[in-house]
């Protein structure tokens, strides 16, 4: 199934998405998404039959183990946020 994104599809995707876009980077945005649902469709036309949906993410190790890194320290990390309390960020109350 191949078909073009509407421009009523972007729009409600990047509303979703709290885009804030207009004029050329909404063009610019519409390009991309025009451009990676081509793609898929180009993947989709592949002939793959030896191949299940399943098989690469059978190979792949997810689980890898964990390593102790060294991190910013904390003054570095809140000394550009706009707010902060007890040692961590605030952010605006959006949930009531």
């Amino acid at each position: 199934m191949s078909r073009e994104v509407t421009k009523k599809e972007i729009e409600h995707i990047a509303r979703l998405a709290m885009l804030d876009c207009s004029g050329e980077s909404f063009d610019t945005l519409a390009d991309d998404m025009r451009s990676i649902v081509r793609m898929v469709n180009e993947l989709r036309q592949l002939d793959l039959p030896d191949v299940s949906p399943e098989e690469d993410r059978l190979r792949v190790n997810a689980w890898r183990e964990d390593e102790v890194k060294a991190s910013l320290a904390r003054e570095d990390i809140l000394k550009n946020a706009p707010g902060q309390n007890q040692g961590g960020f605030t952010v605006p109350k959006i949930v009531e």
